[in-house]
C-alpha cells in the first residue's frame, strides 16, 4: 500500500515564481561568491593565528643537524616515487642569510 503525502514544496510548487526565483539567483551569483572569498579568507586567516600562536621558532645555527628536501635536491623528478623524501643528516656548515644554508655530510665534504 503507499501513502500519496506530497511534501509542501511539490505542493506549492509554481513553475513561473521558480523562474523567476532562478533568474533572482543568477543576479546575485557575484555577490554570493564575493562573501565566500571573504568568509575562506577569514577562516584561513583564523587557522593561521591559531597556528602561529603554537610555533616555536628555532634558527638553525651552525653545527645543527639538519635533513634536506630531497625533490629540491633532484628539481628534474627522475628520482621515481618510492625514493625516499628526505636526504641527510647533514651538518650546518655556514649560515648563509636565515634560511639558507651551507651544508656538509657528517664525514665532512662540502654539499649545498
Amino acid at each position: 500500500m503507499e501513502i500519496g503525502v506530497h511534501s509542501p514544496r511539490v505542493v506549492h510548487f509554481n513553475e513561473a515564481n521558480n523562474e523567476e526565483g532562478l533568474r533572482n539567483l543568477l543576479d546575485f551569483v557575484e555577490e554570493i561568491r564575493d562573501k565566500a572569498v571573504i568568509k575562506v579568507a577569514a577562516y584561513q586567516q583564523r587557522v593561521s593565528r591559531y597556528y602561529n600562536k603554537r610555533v616555536n621558532p628555532r634558527p638553525l645555527r651552525e653545527g645543527d643537524l639538519v635533513l634536506r628536501n630531497a625533490t629540491i635536491a633532484d628539481p628534474t623528478g627522475t628520482r621515481g616515487k618510492l625514493a625516499p623524501n628526505w636526504e641527510g643528516p647533514y651538518k650546518v656548515k655556514k649560515v648563509l642569510r636565515p634560511g639558507t644554508f651551507k651544508l656538509e655530510t657528517l664525514g665532512g665534504k662540502g654539499d649545498s
